[in-house]
């Protein structure tokens, strides 16, 4: 399971993943972090790209960090 996000829908996907594991809804993460549940929801679609404030807000809550990597390269193969 990757940690890697390079696209809205995989930060959302991460900040769910996360979530779901503190065992919190998201008006929950919503009040932890200070940030409406609906945006929560938004930025878990990937429909809403938030301001880095509110994605730092968020990662916070959930006691995860931001941090910038050199891009890995993929290799596409038949079994990819």
């Amino acid at each position: 399971m990757s940690n890697f996000a390079r696209n809205p829908k995989q930060i959302g996907n991460l900040i769910r993943r996360a979530r779901v594991q503190h065992r919190w809804t998201q008006a929950q993460l919503g009040t932890k972090s200070g940030v409406r549940q609906e945006t929560i929801s938004l930025v878990e679609k990937g429909t809403l790209s938030p301001r880095i404030s509110t994605l730092l807000a968020i990662l916070a809550a959930l006691d995860l960090e931001f941090q910038i990597a050199p891009r890995t390269k993929f290799k596409f193969t038949a079994e990819s």
